[in-house]
């Protein structure tokens, strides 16, 4: 069900637009336009090695395929050789598509350079890891990167369909009911090729499965795709989970319930069933870094720097692996000390700001650089706490209208608890009461 061209392929929209690299490559069958390399960086089934045979078969060019697995220099240097002769000899051009270029070792992809620099071949290479990381600097610097999108739905939608009525496909021997379609596409995350497998393991098992004897006359007797077959197909439970409905607020607003409450094994619960759903992990990352600021905040500040680091774990490695450093986020985040008083905080002084209480910033705290400043009393009496051994010294920061104002009040949970007798210290000084 591969496309065999640039109009058949499901997604990436934005590297297909009329006049972008990828439809240039293709459509240059002269040529003229130069060799322009390409590097790929998307996750996996979003359409790498399909674009890469796309180009090659729309512009009429040769087309070598290597897998960064099993291939070596020596591989690498006789496409090199044959791309050199196919040039001289018969003036055509070669893409060679390189996949999961960042398994080369720095020496493989050394030997790319001066095939890349010379435009002795077209370099089209796929990775579903960070080239930043994972790619050398030259040849990174000699080629274009292109961020490949996790398929959407209504995108895998069009893969699955047009698989169940293709003659390449299951030639419209099947029935797919519309819920085990909905299935499917939920179990894909986005992955293409993910979809394609369980929809043909599926045809397997709807095709062996016991039909009734008897059936009406003119009754479509084709085999139905549903989606208990499709569970058992693919040997995993399906969820009841829409990415845009109900299900998909109700388990986010439980998991975040859970964590503030501090219930481990249910936070565990709920971020399993996300993951297993097909939930964006983005959206998860999301979610725990608000989580961490919101319900824990100062009570435990490294939470949120757990919380980020896990995002980031995310981005750099995707999924299914994502979910190891998830795992840890979330345990750490559901049994850490909770507090929102920070956030309770801001939300009393932009109630304050609302309702008019603004005031004038105080003259000794306004800006004197500028001409005409000094003289009218900015900065004056100003008193730079540097100055004192305790770096702290009475004076008064906040606006006459709210120089009495509380607004964060610390709880006696973790470490705001010692935030909590350093901030009386402070106030005591800073207000000489």
């Amino acid at each position: 069900m591969r496309p065999k061209s640039l109009d058949e392929v499901a997604g990436q929209k934005h590297l297909l637009t009329p006049g972008s690299p990828l439809v240039s490559l293709a459509s240059d069958k002269t040529g003229e336009q130069g060799a322009v390399s390409v590097i790929l960086w998307g996750p996996p089934g979003t359409g790498k090695t399909t674009l890469a045979q796309a180009i090659a078969h729309s512009s009429g060019r040769r087309f070598v395929e290597l897998s960064a697995v099993s291939a070596g220099v020596r591989d690498v240097r006789q496409v090199m050789e044959e791309a050199r002769t196919s040039r001289d000899l018969y003036g055509l051009s070669t893409v060679l598509f390189l996949d999961e270029i960042h398994r080369f070792s720095k020496a493989q992809q050394d030997a790319l350079l001066p095939g890349v620099e010379n435009g002795i071949i077209i370099l089209v290479a796929a990775t579903t890891e960070n080239p930043s990381f994972s790619v050398i600097s030259p040849l990174l610097s000699r080629s274009l990167l292109l961020t490949l999108e996790t398929l959407s739905d209504d995108d895998l939608g069009i893969v699955v369909d047009r698989a169940v009525v293709e003659p390449r496909g299951l030639a419209d021997r099947f029935v797919l009911d519309p819920e085990a379609r909905a299935a499917i596409i939920r179990l894909a995350s986005g992955d293409a090729r993910r979809a394609l497998t369980a929809l043909e393991a599926a045809s397997v098992s709807a095709a062996s499965a016991v039909r009734p004897a008897e059936s009406e006359p003119g009754a479509d007797e084709r085999p139905v795709i549903t989606t208990e077959i499709v569970a058992l197909a693919v040997d995993r439970a399906l969820l009841r989970y829409d990415r845009n409905g109900d299900e998909h607020y109700d388990v986010i607003s439980a998991f975040i319930k859970s964590v503030r409450g501090s219930d481990v094994d249910a936070s565990l619960h709920y971020l399993a069933r996300m993951i297993e759903s097909g939930e964006d992990p983005r959206f998860i990352c999301r979610r725990i870094i608000v989580l961490a600021s919101e319900d824990i905040g100062m009570a435990d500040p490294q939470s949120l720097l757990i919380a980020i680091a896990a995002a980031d774990a995310v981005q750099y490695i995707g999924m299914p692996e994502g979910r190891i450093p998830l795992a840890q986020a979330v345990v750490h985040l559901a049994t850490a000390p909770k507090s929102n008083a920070s956030y309770m905080a801001l939300d009393k002084a932009i109630a304050d700001v609302r309702a008019g209480k603004t005031g004038r910033v105080p003259k000794h705290l306004r800006d004197a650089h500028y001409s005409g400043a000094k003289r009218l009393g900015h900065g004056r009496g100003y008193r730079y706490p540097h100055d004192d051994v305790l770096g702290v010294l009475a004076q008064q920061y906040p606006p006459d209208e709210i120089a009495d104002a509380r607004y964060y009040e610390p709880t006696e949970h973790g470490n705001e608890r010692e935030v909590s007798a350093r901030l009386a210290k402070l106030r005591k000084i800073i207000r000489a009461r």
